[in-house]
């Protein structure tokens, strides 16, 4: 079956894979099996779409572009496991996917939306099995960065505290059609089956964004608004280190003191 042939959109951010070798790699690194549930977002032209639907119970598209939609429809019309969703990921109402089996979603992601659609799904995680991602190389060095570096910031955080990161493989920009400007990395994200114990999620989702706001500053004074009232001997890190010094479990500690600070006496 042929590829479907379309002229990539710049306002989509379409680079389309077109190297057998990378899909390939992206088949053995997902390894679908027979029961599975997939949601591939961005399927594009297909090239990965096919090979999947051999492999799985169940395979969701979800595409913005309305052409390649009905092009994809036209191609996999009658397939019994493929379901077409015209829609933007973004606003995609993931709830409405929730089934007997959890879901294991792959994507070649547009850079321009990949981080905002991470932390969207990272509110479905209850519905998800693992995820499998094509991301510019330098989101999925953020993904992974350990405290101390430049890239670790409120995207490590976040991601690291919700999931397992592992880096798998790059991939050149010859393997897409046009080549983007910019390297990729293919990354596999596994929600954590205990979390780390943050009491009040939004505090600790407040701590975070708060202080790398300010990544230059101490503690001290990038989260003033959020010590204020409590007892400094009290709080459990050195607020004369800088926020990309903390590692997730002294954020978790961090936000759950300030919690505690805000429950009635």
């Amino acid at each position: 079956m042929s590829e479907v042939r379309h002229r990539p959109r710049k306002r989509f951010g379409q680079h389309f894979l077109s190297d057998p070798r990378v899909v390939g790699q992206l088949l053995a690194a997902i390894a679908p099996a027979g029961e599975d549930v997939l949601v591939e977002i961005g399927p594009g032209t297909g090239v990965l779409t096919a090979p999947l639907l051999e492999r799985c119970r169940r395979l969701h598209a979800v595409e913005i572009d309305r052409d390649l939609a009905r092009l994809l429809g036209e191609r996999f019309t009658g397939h019994p496991s493929f379901v077409l969703h015209c829609a933007d990921a973004l606003r995609f109402p993931w709830g409405s996917l929730q089934g007997d089996a959890p879901l294991r979603v792959v994507g070649n992601l547009p850079y321009n939306i990949s981080t905002e659609l991470l932390f969207r799904l990272l509110d479905h995680l209850s519905l998800i099995r693992d995820m499998h991602f094509m991301l510019q190389r330098e989101v999925v060095e953020r993904l992974a960065a350990p405290p101390g570096g430049r890239a670790y910031g409120r995207l490590s955080v976040m991601v690291q505290y919700h999931c397992a990161v592992k880096p798998l493989f790059s991939v050149p920009a010859g393997a897409f059609r046009p080549p983007p400007r910019v390297e990729s990395a293919v990354v596999r994200l596994e929600p954590r089956p205990r979390p780390l114990a943050a009491r009040r999620p939004e505090d600790f989702a407040a701590l975070v964004r708060t202080a790398f706001q300010h990544r230059r500053k101490t503690l001290r004074n990038a989260l003033k608004p959020l010590l204020a009232g409590g007892r400094e001997s009290a709080i459990p890190v050195d607020l004369e280190r800088r926020p990309e010094t903390l590692s997730v479990e002294e954020y978790v500690h961090l936000a759950n003191w300030i919690s505690e600070q805000r429950e009635p006496a």
